[in-house]
């Protein structure tokens, strides 16, 4: 942890669109990533509704059918960024809240099961993050689309007096929250017209407007100020535990072991082809001199004590029994 002073750095697009049914997200999503340039794939769970723009440009589809896991978006991510593509539509992520197999679907089915929907949550939760995490942490530009619950109003027309049915979008189909992640929120209304209600670019702050490539456009050269950002730090490995002088539960020990009673309580065993992975719990020095035996076939002395229900083997020593 360091204090550094701040700077503005280049960025990756993070843009959450919402819209009610006819409202053009797919299209509006697509001129959008059209004008960020590059390679654009999109993830289509709209039934084949990707398909239907290609007259506009290029770009590939990987398409997703129920059950609408977290699992299968973040793999579909994945392979997009492996392949080297520019900008990710996900079209839609409302399925994987509220879909067949999304989210809520399973926090239903888990509360079923244990009567509690409280605690349901406790094992949805992580997915949803690890959902989000992979949005954020993307190498691509991400454009994730939402449908809108809906619902009909009446209005009076002022010019003709007429009273009209005008469908209006209310909050996006995803956990509540879900727009603080992105760094704009665009609504798009059934006459195609946007407006965001989060803007951190300033760029449209305010603005009424419908989404062109010019807007992909604006939304580059806003994105490319500043100074590159820092590659990613590695992850730091956790260390190896230290081994231990005791063995707990050794895989295939006794199984490879003719075992004997001694007076004393000890045992005695011969190990076949001894293998130094079987004394990887064991300490340092000893795992030292297993490597030297390996191949070999040694006597193993060892005591057995017990620690509630599990058994503790205590390695006394052991010797080459033959070459």
């Amino acid at each position: 942890m360091e204090i550094r002073k701040a700077e503005r750095r280049k960025a990756k697009l993070r843009l959450g669109m919402a819209s009610v049914s006819g409202g053009g997200k797919t299209y509006s999503a697509l001129m959008l990533a059209f004008g960020l340039g590059g390679k654009v794939g999109m993830i289509d769970t709209e039934n084949g509704s990707g398909d239907l723009y290609m007259h506009l440009g290029p770009y590939d589809i990987i398409p997703l059918t129920a059950p609408y896991t977290v699992a299968k978006y973040r793999e579909a991510i994945k392979i997009f960024e492996a392949a080297g593509y520019t900008t990710i539509i996900i079209d839609s992520i409302s399925h994987a809240w509220a879909g067949e197999g999304g989210l809520l679907d399973k926090q239903g089915k888990i509360a079923d099961t244990s009567g509690n929907s409280y605690t349901a949550w406790r094992k949805v939760t992580p997915d949803h993050n690890a959902f989000v995490e992979a949005i954020l942490q993307s190498p691509c530009h991400m454009i994730a689309t939402m449908r809108s619950k809906q619902e009909y109003v009446q209005e009076k027309n002022e010019k003709t007096g007429k009273t009209i049915i005008r469908k209006v979008g209310l909050a996006p189909v995803q956990r509540d929250g879900m727009e603080y992640e992105f760094t704009l929120m665009m609504d798009i209304n059934n006459e195609h017209v946007a407006t965001t209600t989060k803007d951190r670019t300033g760029l449209f702050d305010g603005q009424y407007f419908k989404i062109t490539t010019d807007t992909g456009k604006q939304l580059l050269a806003w994105l490319n100020m500043g100074v590159d950002a820092p590659p990613p730090a590695p992850k730091q490995e956790e260390p190896a535990p230290a081994p231990s002088p005791v063995a707990l539960t050794v895989q295939g020990l006794l199984a490879e072991i003719v075992s004997a009673k001694t007076p004393n309580g000890q045992r005695y065993g011969i190990l076949i082809k001894g293998d130094a992975r079987i004394f990887s719990t064991f300490s340092a020095p000893v795992i030292e001199r297993a490597n030297e035996h390996k191949g070999k076939e040694i006597k193993i002395t060892y005591k057995i004590s017990r620690s509630g229900d599990k058994e503790i083997f205590d390695m006394l020593g052991f010797e080459t029994v033959k070459a």
